[in-house]
């Protein structure tokens, strides 16, 4: 069974209809027990890094994501999912679950890119590791993005994906049972399933 975590945030059901649409059982939540028996995990949605914080360390749900890296189980984030990893987050001054060294800094709203944040829509990926969560997507390939700030891994050994909206920035990492990607999978058309399922199957 694959856990999507329920932490009061939305776009927690298109990740479960694209979950059933691959022919993978799904549950929605938030129960520590349920979570830590999983066989995977997902944590995705759109949300504000302080606020879904708060959310995980009220439901204990923090130390459970932590346990349940640690065990060595898969675990993919999407877009708040990635940002979270880290250990601090500029948005409301954050600090994260601190599973990578690392922060995560929001986009310059000045400058010569005069860049619109957040970013919304589809922007290119650029895979810079070989991944066995990249089999058969093309190099580079579109994906549908809804962000104002960006993860800065402090290693770059655990980028596997990059890609530039006025700066160039991690939008997808991988270390050991952990995945994570900034823009979201379950928007993303066939490519984004494409991942998903590579993510999910045995």
């Amino acid at each position: 069974m694959i856990a999507i975590i329920d932490y009061e945030a939305g776009n927690l059901t298109s990740v479960a209809r694209a979950l059933t649409h691959l022919g993978y059982k799904n549950q929605i939540t938030s129960a520590p027990e349920t979570i830590l028996a999983a066989d995977r995990v997902i944590f995705p949605g759109v949300g504000a890094a302080k606020a879904t914080m708060q959310t995980l360390n009220k439901r204990g749900l923090n130390q459970v994501l932590t346990d349940f890296y640690q065990a060595g189980k898969p675990m993919l984030g999407i877009c708040i999912g990635i940002q979270i990893l880290f250990e601090h987050s500029e948005e409301e001054d954050a600090e994260c679950l601190g599973l990578l060294p690392g922060r995560v800094k929001k986009y310059p709203a000045t400058g010569p890119e005069k860049l619109k944040v957040p970013q919304i829509g589809w922007n290119e990926v650029h895979q810079t590791k070989s991944h066995a969560i990249f089999e058969d997507v093309p190099n580079p390939a579109h994906f549908y993005f809804v962000n104002s700030y960006y993860p800065e891994p402090q290693k770059e050994g655990v980028v596997i994906g990059k890609t530039t909206y006025g700066l160039e920035f991690c939008s997808a990492i991988a270390q050991d049972n952990l995945i994570a990607t900034q823009f979201h999978l379950e928007k993303s058309g066939r490519v984004g399933l494409k991942m998903l399922n590579n993510f999910l199957r045995e």
